[in-house]
């Protein structure tokens, strides 16, 4: 028995079952993924999910994981999955009634991939794992609410509910809507572990204060980051540039620990009068604060020091405020692997998600 991950991406469920002591593999189809799956070590089926079949697996599979793609759906995007929303009910609803109406659907959405987010219940009610736990934007909690309600109709204990990474030790405010269900144990929210305001009992701290991101870019000796470009050479043997730094040595890139050091996202979208969406064009946190969230498109965040941006977030830094090790072999172009940064699931949040849920690896050998 295994743990099958849907839109498995680079690894960030992996990194966690793997700390775990529970095996898993993932289905995927981004072939600069699944490289970097495969360079970290985790077993990947080259696939779409939305056509791949269960038959195969019927029996195998004893937890199953998903993170559909959130594109449609994310702030970051064009939002057309709120569009799109009934119709994913709707497919709901045909699939617990075993009618697979996904074509019809898919060509009635105003983005195809809106239509995803549905696949986690077809792999849920065909194969009936032990355990389920999906994680999603916070716009599709009405997604999870209505699988809840069919899970538990097919025997499941479920919860939803949207958590804040930074509670789980993160350096990162990420908000992400998770599914948790079980066949064989009561599926509950993970217990934080941090808040923003830190909190005492008669035993002591109960819970610790957020992680700031100057405490998470604390590196280890040995360890080196590059201010842009990935230190490789062309065919000619050119480098691509970036200035590269031992992250223990002495350099304003992360031993600035001053107040006025701050990381600026530059995202958002220009509307007609040169305004941009929400009415903000760009947002900075403190390195004394944990970051906002880090999306596919944080090679534009800026380091920022007395107002003056003076570097780019550099690709470590970006999977250390993701919860990936620093040395993390990402794969494809340098926008790539930014993107698969920004697109994976923290490891540290779903090790909390999982820790409960999951059976210890001496209950799985037994």
């Amino acid at each position: 028995m295994t743990v099958l991950d849907l839109f498995a991406g680079p690894g960030g469920w992996s990194q966690s079952l793997r700390g775990l002591g529970v095996r898993e593999v993932g289905i995927e189809i981004d072939p600069a993924v699944c490289t970097t799956r495969a360079a970290a070590g985790h077993l990947t089926i080259r696939a779409d999910v939305a056509n791949y079949p269960t038959m195969s697996l019927r029996g195998k599979v004893s937890g199953l994981i998903s993170s559909a793609p959130c594109q449609t759906f994310s702030a970051a995007g064009l939002r057309a999955g709120n569009d799109d929303l009934p119709l994913c009910h709707q497919g709901l609803d045909d699939m617990a009634r075993g009618n697979d109406t996904r074509a019809s659907l898919r060509e009635a959405c105003s983005d195809a991939r809106s239509l995803l987010v549905v696949e986690p219940l077809r792999y849920a009610l065909d194969l009936r794992p032990e355990w389920i736990a999906l994680e999603e934007v916070p716009s599709v909690l009405p997604v999870f609410e209505h699988s809840a309600r069919l899970l538990a109709a097919a025997g499941y204990s479920t919860w939803t509910g949207v958590l804040n990474a930074a509670d789980f030790g993160l350096a990162q405010t990420r908000r992400r809507a998770f599914l948790i269900a079980s066949r064989t144990r009561s599926a509950l929210p993970p217990e934080p572990t941090h808040a923003k305001v830190p909190q005492w009992d008669l035993f002591g701290v109960r819970l610790a204060p957020w992680v700031s991101m100057a405490d998470a870019l604390s590196l280890p000796p040995g360890v080196k980051v590059n201010t842009r470009g990935d230190r490789s050479t062309d065919e000619r043997g050119r480098s691509a540039g970036g200035n590269e730094f031992s992250a223990d040595g002495p350099s304003n890139a992360l031993t600035g620990r001053a107040r006025s050091w701050k990381l600026r996202s530059g995202q958002g979208w220009k509307l007609p009068a040169g305004q941009f969406a929400g009415g903000v064009s760009r947002y900075e946190r403190a390195i004394s604060e944990p970051s906002f969230t880090i999306t596919g498109s944080a090679n534009r965040c800026k380091w920022v020091k007395d107002g003056v941006e003076e570097r780019n977030l550099a690709l470590a830094e970006a999977a250390i405020l993701q919860s990936f090790p620093a040395n993390y072999p990402w794969a494809g172009s340098r926008t790539k692997q930014f993107e698969q940064i920004g697109n994976a699931v923290p490891p540290l949040l779903v090790t909390a998600v999982l820790r409960p849920l999951v059976p210890a690896a001496s209950e799985v050998l037994a």
